[in-house]
């Protein structure tokens, strides 16, 4: 819901002596402050296959007034490949700025727009390399639109706009679909601070993104039809301590590797180790919606198997990082565009793995004890993100509320990542990568939460006790300031607990549900809880409960063992059964711990929409970790909700299969625009015009459904026992 930021006193318990009582076995270094801030890395432009020109998505997603919804950062972050329209020319004056104003054709009223082609520009821009396409519609490589177009006008609108803006890439993956990444290294320099921006047409950059574009060049799959090197710039893609030249899939002419199915796979890992070879502390690779393609196809680009994730790790431990199990396209006729039959593999229709999405969220996330318990269970530094993949708002414009296909980053779907800029006055890719590989974030849809603090303290008989009053007053100070907590003998998301056998580990949570309207522009009652009798606006959710999960952590399993590598069950939508599901990728132990809800959660004192909530684990004995999720919907909502609260498969509210929706929308409202306008207020009032309609009755679908089906998932707290499993990948 909408911020709403209280300065009220509150009445915190006393903290003393804490820093002397801790009895974690390293000495404790104190952390730079810092602060939750919120971004997107996954979305599309006319750079690539977006509907909308940089400038205007930029504008959308960082402005705090004319759009509410205003991130902190932002990384513009289209497909690799290619694309043929000129994505620096913008839609109208609104967007037009000294060094890129509009553009009119010559008759002086006409304005050549960013769908217009790179060859029909005026003048004509020519793309480099292997040529693609046929004139005068030739793409261009993503590398060079990276290097030579849009990197510059992003660092032109970080600096006009003093929002830390940067570049990225959704890849095309060799071996499987696509994976949100990107390579900082010599983007956004500090000169730009005091540069003065230029008054008339034209920008030079004084940083670039020749990284990024090389590794575009050399190892994205859809850059793969150039073989020119790169053009002018004469790149070769060799990886130290690879075998390069000397492996079968090497193209010498192009200097890199070349290779779908198993072999793609291998560049894919290759690409992973340049970076953690060349850019170790810039870079970073997310596997993007990584259920939607299917399982792995040893023959072909489908999805990500629990194996390929691990070799990720394994060959960047400070780069490939985590997932996007929480895809984007949430308001799609297919939530996150996850079907059954979906993919077809060896002339064998499948769907994506898990069938469909669970509360938006994909099957790997979603089922506890699944792979990503699997991967957390083996003590990774393996952290969940969400992204909204924005490309259009389906049957509407992108002006309008009303969305069949995406939202806007920020408008539903938020990372909130932990950024330490110590005495820097500003944001810069280096802290918000940092922020983002550090596992210190959480995820939160359709605003549900807005504030997280999420701390674990050990605690031993004697003088070194802490109460869970004084663990409790930690997490509030931490949730009120928006950080984290720096208490020796504490941890907090993505970093781990060191306690001796037999320590309690007190655990205390404060969240901030907020006062007021979230960003849906729906005011009538959510369709999914008034089949339980619950009345509350769409606009306006509430928390309903927390989870807390934890699993036990066992260590690494090692690549060629029995339980490395598995493939997810094909008919897991119609057959849910956790023993089918390989060992490889499922973790037994991992179960719901403890729920909180209003029945027991406390307000904090002076801040109601602030919830605390505190746990004792007694006795610890085995290494182990803590996560939460929560939602808007209680247990046992029909077609929502299962008995404990788990997400059911959200095939009940997509329309891409009408005959199987089942949540029927029948408030007729008095303010119901029509599909064909451009309506960009906040009031809607009824069901509106564009869900399904079956036999006469509009069905639950679209946006609706997602509004209707809001969560958070923070990433993990790993706890490590002394004498048990060391829990290896997480400082």
């Amino acid at each position: 819901m909408k911020n709403v930021f209280k300065k009220n006193p509150v009445a915190l318990a006393a903290v003393t002596v804490l820093a002397t009582l801790a009895m974690a076995p390293a000495a404790h270094a104190a952390k730079p402050a810092g602060t939750y801030v919120t971004g997107d890395f996954h979305n599309h432009t006319t750079c690539s296959d977006g509907s909308i020109s940089m400038q205007k998505l930029v504008k959308k997603v960082t402005d705090k007034t004319d759009t509410p919804w205003g991130l902190d950062w932002f990384v513009q972050a289209g497909h690799g490949g290619t694309g043929n329209r000129n994505c620096t020319l913008a839609e109208d004056a609104s967007l037009a700025t000294p060094a890129y104003p509009l553009v009119y054709a010559a008759d002086g009223t006409t304005v050549v727009g960013p769908n217009t082609t790179w060859q029909n520009s005026t003048p004509p821009v020519e793309p480099q390399g292997t040529p693609s396409g046929t004139r005068p519609n030739q793409n261009m490589w993503r590398w060079q639109a990276i290097q030579q177009y849009q990197y510059p006008l992003a660092e032109y609108l970080n600096a006009l706009k003093n929002v830390p803006i940067f570049v990225g890439m959704e890849s095309v993956v060799s071996g499987h679909e696509h994976t949100s990444m990107t390579v900082i290294t010599g983007q956004v320099p500090a000169a730009i601070d005091t540069r003065a921006l230029p008054t008339t047409k034209g920008y030079t950059a004084l940083g670039n993104a020749n990284a990024l574009s090389q590794w575009a060049y050399c190892f994205d799959r859809g850059n793969d039809g150039d073989v020119t090197r790169g053009g002018p710039n004469a790149w070769t893609c060799n990886v130290p301590g690879s075998a390069n030249e000397g492996s079968p899939n090497w193209n010498a002419g192009a200097a890199k590797l070349l290779g779908s199915g198993e072999a793609g796979h291998l560049k894919t890992v290759e690409g992973i180790k340049w970076m953690a070879a060349y850019h170790p502390d810039g870079s970073y690779y997310v596997p993007a919606h990584l259920e939607r393609a299917g399982p792995f196809n040893p023959s072909g680009n489908n999805g990500f198997n629990v194996e390929h994730l691990r070799n990720f790790n394994n060959a960047g431990p400070r780069i490939a990082v985590g997932f996007e199990s929480q895809p984007g396209h949430g308001a799609s006729d297919n939530r996150g565009e996850y079907s059954p039959n979906r993919n077809s593999i060896g002339g064998v229709r499948v769907d994506s793995v898990g069938g469909t999405t669970y509360g938006g969220t994909g099957v790997y996330a979603a089922q506890i004890g699944g792979v990503w318990d699997a991967l957390l269970g083996e003590g990774r530094n393996w952290w969940f993100f969400g992204s909204s993949d924005w490309h259009n708002r389906g049957q509407f414009g992108p002006d309008d509320r009303r969305s069949t296909q995406d939202f806007y980053p920020g408008e539903y779907q938020r990372d909130f990542v932990m950024v330490r800029k110590a005495n820097d006055t500003k944001l810069r890719p280096q802290t918000i990568v940092d922020g983002i590989r550090s596992g210190n974030s959480f995820v939160a849809t359709g605003q549900l939460i807005d504030r997280l603090a999420f701390v674990a303290c050990a605690s031993y008989a004697g003088p070194a006790m802490r109460t869970n009053a004084a663990v409790q007053a930690i997490a509030v100070k931490a949730a009120l300031a928006n950080t984290d907590t720096d208490v020796a003998g504490c941890a907090t998301m993505g970093e781990k607990l060191q306690v001796r056998a037999g320590a309690e580990v007190v655990v205390a949570i404060v969240v901030r549900d907020p006062a007021g309207t979230n960003y849906s522009p729906y005011t009538f009652n959510n369709p999914s809880l008034a089949q339980v009798g619950i009345n509350q606006p769409l606009n306006m959710p509430v928390l309903s409960h927390v989870d807390v999960i934890r699993g036990l952590v066992s260590g690494y399993r090692q690549p060629g063992s029995a339980d490395y590598a598995g493939q997810w069950p094909n008919d897991w939508l119609l057959n849910p059964n956790m023993a089918n599901v390989p060992a490889a990728a499922k973790n037994t132990s991992a179960a719901v711990l403890r729920t909180f809800n209003d029945a027991t959660w406390t307000p904090v004192a002076g801040n109601a929409e602030y919830k605390a909530m505190t746990f004792r684990i007694p006795a610890v004995a085995a290494s182990q970790y803590l996560r939460l999720r929560g939602s808007n919907l209680p247990p046992s909502v029909p077609y929502e909700t299962d008995a404990n609260g788990n997400p059911l498969a959200d095939i009940y509210t997509n329309a891409g299969d009408t005959s199987k929706l089942t949540i029927p929308c029948q408030v007729a409202g008095v303010n119901v625009p029509a599909n064909g306008g451009n309506y960009t207020g906040t009031t809607i009032d009824g069901c509106p015009n564009h869900l399904p309609v079956v036999n006469g009755q509009k069905y639950v679908a679209y946006d609706v459904a997602a509004w209707a089906d809001l969560s958070f998932y923070s990433n993990p707290i790993f706890i490590e026992v002394a004498g048990s499993t060391v829990v290896a990948g997480v400082k």
